[in-house]
């Protein structure tokens, strides 16, 4: 089973090695590494599908589904649970949107594979001097997709425990992150005036920001709370609802129970929605600002003028998920969008850092 899972994350990966096989482009490792990105961008958007689908248990055990690679070997199984339940979380449906994503992130770790083994081999072969391919960063990706691929494992394992589950959301952030860094260092970017150094400091808070409003977003999420406040701009007609920040913010405890094992209260789940909403607020804020700042300085004014387009696109995306009650393809976007706005605020972070290192060799 092992072998032929394996197998499909290889003839996933094998479409994209190919196209950077055959280009003509000199610079094919660059394309690999941004291939890579755009296929873990498309996963994410697709584990949001699995998630928001509930079909994270659509196959009830891990690394196969029923001991087997693919649904098709597993129908039987999948079939009997299904008849036995049929608004259990076993579908045939579901089962392939799981497996799906399993074998998207297998192909994308052979992906990673194949950027850490020619990363070391340039590295070596240029005597370890040339930079752009220094192998630290594709290791450290291949060891954050195995930590990945565990999460994954405990997910299914722990039946959906909604600190496992925000965790293998963030990992996932962690690594489109980690190859934007990757990707910016291969490309030539236009001149970044020296004064974009003093941005380092506010990218880097803003960045925090929006990783705390991602793992806010992966709460609520996780723990299915995003119809506890069904109304905008207030909840459930006040400002200020009845919360349970206690329960609500309990990390380790099972899906849909307190701590102590009873049934989590409604007001648990406003408050971690309630709490979502408002550091929202408080992100678009950091950001609009940052961008007004950002579009003043030579080099930076595209990262920005795209940084304040998707923010303000996130933002309507928000909010129309409570006005149309929660849409399936309009939730995925809105995934999507913390995804791109992490990839450009760490394209804006690299952007600085390198104008600081530039004008410190001056």
């Amino acid at each position: 089973m092992l072998i032929k899972l394996a197998s499909y994350g290889l003839l996933i990966a094998l479409l994209p090695l190919a196209v950077v096989w055959v280009s003509d482009n000199h610079a094919k490792y660059r394309k690999l590494v941004w291939i890579t990105l755009f296929f873990t961008l498309d996963l994410i958007m697709f584990g949001a599908f699995t998630r928001l689908t509930d079909s994270g248990l659509g196959c009830p055990d891990w690394p196969g589904c029923y001991s087997q690679s693919s649904p098709v070997e597993a129908h039987a199984d999948i079939a009997a649970a299904e008849l036995a339940d049929p608004r259990g979380p076993v579908t045939v449906m579901k089962a392939w949107i799981e497996m799906i994503h399993r074998y998207l992130a297998t192909g994308i770790g052979v992906l990673i594979i194949a950027l850490m083994g020619i990363a070391w081999h340039r590295w070596i072969k240029s005597g370890r001097a040339n930079r752009r391919f220094l192998p630290i960063f594709p290791t450290v990706l291949f060891v954050f997709v195995c930590l990945q691929g565990a999460f994954g494992a405990w997910t299914v394992t722990m039946r959906l425990h909604p600190f496992i589950v925000t965790a293998h959301l963030l990992l996932g952030m962690t690594l489109l992150a980690l190859l934007t860094w990757l990707g910016a260092r291969q490309d030539d970017h236009p001149p970044v005036a020296p004064s974009a150094a003093t941005l380092s400091i506010p990218v880097a808070l803003v960045f925090v920001l929006l990783v705390v409003l991602i793992a806010l977003g992966g709460w609520v999420s996780s723990n299915y709370a995003a119809l506890a406040c069904p109304d905008l701009p207030l909840c459930l007609g006040v400002a200020f609802p009845a919360m349970d920040f206690s329960n609500g913010f309990t990390l380790w405890r099972e899906l849909n129970k307190t701590a102590g094992g009873t049934d989590i209260p409604f007001e648990a789940l406003v408050a971690i929605h309630w709490t979502h909403r408002i550091v929202a607020l408080v992100v678009v804020g950091f950001i609009a600002g940052l961008t007004l700042r950002a579009i003043k300085i030579e080099g930076l004014q595209r990262t920005a003028y795209w940084l304040l387009i998707i923010t303000a696109l996130q933002f309507i995306a928000g909010v129309s998920l409570i006005f149309l009650d929660f849409p399936l393809l309009l939730a995925v976007a809105h995934s999507g969008g913390a995804a791109m706005l992490l990839f450009l605020l760490t394209m804006l972070g690299y952007k600085t850092f390198a104008a600081g290192r530039a004008k410190a060799t001056i």
